[in-house]
């Protein structure tokens, strides 16, 4: 029987009910208990599945807690994660890890000292689709990878999110908020990023909230809202990276990449699952055979239709990494080589000039059928 990790989460706003409910699919997990500052979203969450609340400090101290989870806001991810591994836990984070190079250093100090690990989301990478496009760009699909552009634009997060406040204030932004999924993926995809260069600006120095329960109030805007950078890969290609929360539309691809042989059409690295595409040197755009990846398999309804939705892999992945003594795929070295891009990018926005990045890391092992099907229950 595969030994199991006892899980603790810290944070128990929306993205906790995601972890709660995907975690028994997985092996190598079992959540035990839950905390947040506010004492009565733990016990709301606690009752709802059936786990314990404790305080933060409780929580820390609980001996049959082997990981903790953390789910609190951006500005509170470094000092949460710092608390968590100076209580002798592993740690998993949602993204960003840290807001800073100097505070993931920090962190890698801490658990290099304790023999601890660290590892963030996004997993989506993971999934079925991204993992497809792995394959045919190893298997010499493309050719070599030359050039790549990635998209990723709305009007913002005001519309819908109750309190969009911290989206728009230092640590927010689009590429903080919603780089991580692309840098990722494209990690995934071929390998790390050597340096980078950006222009960046906003269209407005306010935003006026329409969503509820805070319609009509007005907030500040202190951070960037649109980005684009272009990111020179290790391996030589070069790859646009647009970000922006002032496109109310567009008709742009979510990732592109080319290669000497032909091109291939990566969904949306936000999820899952997707249709994938490519073409050759004859240039006709075909969808890649479907495979049965077993986080490709649509296992949830959205508004959009079927989904795949698989989160809490990326955990599961670490938890039996930490079991069986071997790399975990959402590694804290690739996490905050993503961290040193993404803040790279920004500085060079501020500065005018381009970036050389001070770490690198590996590509992740690749997750294909048996891999993932190894991970669930």
């Amino acid at each position: 029987m595969t030994k199991e990790l006892g899980v603790g989460i810290i944070g128990c706003g929306n993205i906790s009910t995601t972890y709660f409910s995907l975690s028994p699919l997985f092996k190598g997990l079992k959540v035990l208990a839950c905390a947040d500052i506010n004492v009565q979203a733990a016990q709301a969450r606690a009752e709802e599945y059936g786990v314990q609340a404790q305080t933060i400090d409780e929580l820390l101290a609980n001996d049959e807690i082997d990981v903790i989870v953390n789910l609190t806001i951006p500005d509170a991810h470094f000092p949460v994660s710092k608390a968590i591994l100076e209580a002798g836990k592993h740690v998993y984070s949602e993204k960003p890890l840290v807001l800073t190079l100097e505070q993931g250093e920090e962190l890698r100090r801490i658990a290099k000292g304790k023999n601890l690990s660290v590892g963030c989301a996004p997993d989506t990478f993971l999934g079925g689709a991204h993992q497809l496009a792995r394959k045919y760009i190893d298997e010499g699909g493309i050719g070599r990878v030359t050039s790549g552009a990635c998209y990723v634009m709305s009007p913002g997060m005001e519309m819908w999110h109750p309190n969009p406040d911290f989206f728009f204030l230092p640590g927010g932004g689009p590429i903080l908020d919603l780089g991580p999924y692309y840098i990722a993926n494209l990690i995934n995809l071929i390998g790390p990023v050597k340096r980078v260069g950006a222009m960046t600006s906003m269209a407005s120095e306010t935003r006026t909230i329409t969503s509820a329960p805070r319609s009509g109030e007005i907030i500040p805007v202190k951070t960037p809202t649109t980005i684009q950078a272009i990111l020179e890969f290790v391996g030589g290609a070069t790859v646009t990276l647009t970000a922006s929360w002032d496109v109310w539309s567009h008709r742009h691809a979510n990732m592109e990449l080319y290669g000497t042989d032909g091109s291939l059409y990566v969904p949306d690295p936000n999820f899952f699952g997707g249709v994938v595409e490519a073409s050759g040197r004859d240039k006709e755009i075909k969808a890649l055979d479907g495979w049965e990846h077993p986080f490709g398999i649509f296992n949830q309804e959205s508004p959009q239709g079927p989904r795949a939705n698989y989160r809490t892999a990326g955990l599961a992945d670490m938890a039996m990494a930490i079991i069986e003594g071997r790399d975990a795929r959402c590694s804290l070295d690739r996490t905050l080589h993503g961290v040193d891009v993404m803040t790279s990018i920004l500085k060079s926005g501020e500065e005018g000039r381009f970036i050389e990045l001070t770490t690198t890391c590996t590509q992740p092992a690749a997750l294909g059928i048996e891999e993932a099907q190894a991970l669930l229950k």
